[in-house]
């Protein structure tokens, strides 16, 4: 008896889970998949289907629990790349000064998408805004039907990284001494952000 109570229970965990095996984003989206959003927008009067893809911040557990709580209460989702492989848009690093602790993070939230920096020296409570965009702006196509993807992504950039972006220029600056910010636009351009002295500058890389 309790080995068909055993076999029962495993099947119901199957039916419950069924990517368990799956990695990445594709598990991730199997969890969030009622998060995606579709649909079509009028383009020179002709009607292009779109996609975003978008997980919920628990798909994040390495986020500081105040800072997941201030994202949770914004009521945010993390828009995906229409090229990601894994979950990304959330970003940790030194940002604020070297050894720092900080986080950068995509929060998509009705009909915006907005960049938010979490630096530790602060409360989670009250995050930097480094950019903003509505969703539908940051949307452009990526395969043969034309569908339109999120082509919004950040990643970290240490010194090293920028120091070899700006390989190319006659006289190179003083790498950074901390992380910066790369905010980029698939297949198109990335700025990279630093903040020093304050405020926050756009690094020279050509």
């Amino acid at each position: 008896m309790r080995s068909r109570i055993d076999l029962i229970v495993f099947v119901a965990v199957i039916l419950t889970f069924p990517c368990a095996f799956e990695t990445g984003l594709a598990l991730e989206q199997s969890r969030a998949g009622s998060l995606d959003e579709s649909g079509q927008l009028t383009v020179d009067g002709r009607m292009i289907p779109y996609r975003i893809r978008n997980l919920p911040v628990s798909s994040f557990p390495e986020l500081p629990s105040p800072v997941a709580a201030v994202l949770s209460d914004r009521g945010c989702v993390i828009p995906q790349t229409y090229e990601a492989k894994r979950p990304e848009n959330v970003v940790h690093g030194s940002l604020e000064r070297p050894g720092s602790s900080d986080w950068a993070v995509l929060c998509s939230a009705r009909d915006k998408v907005t960049l938010l920096i979490f630096f530790a020296s602060a409360p989670a409570s009250e995050p930097l805004v480094l950019g903003s965009a509505s969703k539908m702006d940051r949307l452009q196509p990526h395969d043969a039907t034309g569908q339109l993807g999120f082509n919004w992504g950040i990643d970290p950039a240490g010194p090293r990284r920028i120091r070899d972006a700006q390989a190319g220029m006659d006289h190179r600056p003083p790498a950074p001494d901390h992380d910066c910010l790369a905010d980029s636009v698939v297949d198109h351009k990335t700025v990279y952000h630093l903040y020093r002295n304050g405020g926050w500058e756009t690094v020279r890389i050509e």
